[in-house]
Parts: C-alpha cells; sequence; structure tokens
C-alpha cells in the first residue's frame, strides 16, 4: 500500500469514530458550497461521474454544491484529501 492510500485509511477510521461521536482531537473541515464546486471542477469531472466516483447520489453532491447540505464523517475526510492530493484520491479510486 502506498504513503496516500494508508493517509486515507486512517482519515477515513477517523472520520468513523467522529460520526459515532468520538471527537477528541477531532479537526473538522467544513466545505462551502463554493469550495466543493471548485474541487469537483478540479478533477475535471461531471457531477454524476463525480458522485458516482466517491460513492454518493447526484442529488446529495448537487445540494452540497448549492449549501443546503453539508458532507459528513467519512465523505467529509475524502473531500479534504481530495483537496490536499487529487492525484493520490483519483488514482485510488481508478483502481
Amino acid at each position: 500500500m502506498s504513503k496516500a492510500f494508508d493517509k486515507m485509511m486512517q482519515g477515513m477510521s477517523e472520520a468513523i469514530e467522529y460520526s459515532k461521536g468520538d471527537t477528541e482531537g477531532a479537526i473538522v473541515t467544513e466545505y462551502s458550497a463554493m469550495d466543493i464546486k471548485a474541487l469537483r471542477k478540479k478533477t475535471g469531472m461531471s457531477q454524476p461521474v463525480f458522485a458516482k466516483s466517491f460513492g454518493v447520489k447526484v442529488p446529495t453532491l448537487r445540494k452540497w454544491e448549492q449549501g443546503t447540505r453539508k458532507p459528513t464523517g467519512a465523505a467529509l475526510t475524502l473531500l479534504k484529501v481530495l483537496d490536499k492530493n487529487p492525484e493520490a484520491v483519483i488514482d485510488a479510486i481508478a483502481q
């Protein structure tokens, strides 16, 4: 496994624990509607392709981009990793 994958897995594990209420040492990052749209555009993916690639429904992604809903838990962690290292995430989901 690569270091990037190991970091993503650690982040996902931490996100799951956070969603269960374990907030000790948690760093919470909230993304605005524009941030999520910018992240998606950075990948060059359409809404349907982005949503399918990251395991969310298109209406959910649209709500994130419009700011009527915010990503939480593992989705938020994945977006943070995507923001910091898009190549690693895209490489991981392409396999």
